[in-house]
């Protein structure tokens, strides 16, 4: 079992940045695949990013991959999300998230069994 706990969320001008960090309960942390989600008031929770055990490969949702970058550090023990320029649509809580599947990408929420309480982003127009 691994706890999550998110940080660094804010509000922010648009076209601003912002480094969300997860730090992670545990010391099995690189045995897990690690994702970030988003959800906005209203709206589903989506899948923003994701990256592999050894922090090899990522993937991203489409309309974020050019801004924005997941990376880990398996000796800290965190995983990372650089947001940059930032857009009004891109307020919402960013959880990040913990799967032990075998498969990849893993992009679907059902995939991942941990989460963390969230982090609120706030950009403002």
């Amino acid at each position: 079992q691994v706890q999550l706990v998110e940080s660094g969320g804010g509000l922010v001008q648009a076209g601003g940045s912002l480094r969300l960090s997860c730090a992670a309960s545990g010391r099995t942390f690189s045995t897990y695949s690690m994702g970030w989600f988003r959800q906005a008031p209203g709206k589903e929770r989506d899948f923003v990013a994701a990256v592999t055990r050894n922090g090899l490969h990522t993937y991203y949702a489409d309309s974020m991959k050019d801004r924005f970058t997941i990376s880990r550090d398996n000796a800290k023990n965190t995983v990372f999300l650089q947001l940059n320029s930032l857009k009004p649509e891109d307020t919402a809580v960013y959880y990040c998230a913990a799967s032990n599947i075998i498969k990849v990408p893993i992009t679907t929420s059902a995939d991942y069994a941990y989460w963390g309480q969230g982090t609120q982003v706030t950009v403002s127009s």
